[in-house]
């Protein structure tokens, strides 16, 4: 195929199908389906399909049943073998997959299936450095950070590309401060150990008795082997040892726009980050509303800058003044606020997004 002859038939591979917000992956997946419109998409959705609007809006979806409670290898195995049948009327397959648990054994799998279709891999991020020892290339690899970009090249992924997350800035048009009485903190993460909810609440607990007075918002996903009922109750116990009253812990939410915009400020804090994505899609959407977000200092944020606040990851007390600053000046949330869009606007807009990555399949292409 040369560039011009027709649009490219790009298969869009996750971890699972695409008719649902479950991870970094399958965010970051969709993202690239709503961006890049020069290109003829396929993915994958769950038989029987789920009810309501489809979570990605381009493209042909293809069924693909889901045997629920299989381990996460077998579940990756099965993505592997329908996507060899898919494939096959595919010019390339863009697979946007985390490095967990289940990548090594999927790295050796889908190759020797695809049969000598190019790949691009975008990596959301690296679940444990040492999963890249058993893992190999699945083809030109594409990374969200620089911190990425090298932790995967130094494992012999080549030269491994960045490009920056999107956010349809459309949908996540600017909006005003909430005007309610008591303001809101949202706080992202996982249940289970390090996902950022204990130590988000811990932070809180700082700002509370400070003097900060707010209502505090979990919005946590599950992580396997941490059920969420039990790690919820755990988290409204921590909450009350630290004085916290006005608390509440959501599940996963399919649709954040309200949520986010009825925040006055967002919270991620995990002390690692797993496989949530290098510069987790709700941070930029967040931001693209104009809400001030306070980060842990990850390496992987480096590219937001100063437009968020970051405190040493794991370090409660420096957190929680972080909060009850921001919260107590009303001047300083503002500032943040308009640099937060404006940093959205300029680096992680559709526009440049769509045009890297349509470059990078007609380079694919024509260079076998």
């Amino acid at each position: 195929m040369t560039a011009g002859a027709r649009r490219p038939r790009v298969l869009l591979l996750a971890s699972g199908p695409l008719d649902r917000r479950d991870g970094a992956d399958s965010e970051l997946a969709a993202a690239v389906a709503d961006a890049v419109t020069d290109v003829d998409f396929t993915w994958f959705t769950r038989w029987p399909r789920p009810r309501g609007p489809r979570f990605v809006e381009r493209g042909r979806p293809v069924t693909m049943p889901v045997l629920e409670g299989l381990p996460q290898r077998a579940q990756r195995l099965q993505t592997a073998v329908a996507a060899a049948v898919v494939a096959r009327h595919a010019d390339l397959v863009h697979a946007v997959l985390a490095v967990d648990e289940a990548f090594p054994l999927f790295s050796r799998v889908l190759p020797s299936l695809l049969r000598g279709t190019p790949v691009l891999h975008t990596v959301p991020g690296v679940q444990d450095a040492r999963l890249l020892r058993r893992s190999r290339p699945l083809g030109q690899t594409v990374a969200l950070s620089s911190a990425t970009a090298r932790e995967l090249s130094a494992a012999g992924f080549g030269q491994v590309l960045v490009v920056p997350p999107v956010v349809r800035l459309d949908r996540w048009p600017y909006t005003p401060r909430p005007s309610g009485p008591t303001p809101r903190v949202l706080v992202i993460g996982h249940h289970g150990p390090h996902g950022g909810a204990e130590e988000a609440v811990m932070a809180a607990g700082v700002a509370a008795r400070a003097g900060a007075r707010f209502r505090l918002t979990l919005a946590l996903r599950p992580r396997p082997g941490h059920p969420a009922r039990t790690s919820g109750a755990s988290v409204l116990a921590l909450a009350e040892r630290e004085g916290l009253r006005d608390v509440e812990v959501l599940g996963p939410v399919r649709d954040m726009r309200p949520l986010v915009a009825s925040a006055d400020v967002l919270l991620f804090v995990p002390r690692l980050l797993g496989v949530k994505s290098d510069v987790p899609l709700t941070v930029l959407e967040a931001l693209s509303t104009g809400r001030p977000v306070i980060l842990g200092d990850h390496p992987q944020f480096a590219a937001l800058g100063d437009t968020v606040l970051r405190a040493p990851v794991g370090d409660a007390r420096r957190t929680g003044h972080l909060l009850r600053q921001l919260l107590d000046r009303p001047h300083w949330w503002q500032v943040l606020s308009e640099q937060g869009r404006a940093t959205v606007e300029e680096r992680f807009g559709p526009e440049r997004f769509a045009a890297r990555y349509f470059r990078l399949y007609r380079e694919l292409l024509n260079h076998p």
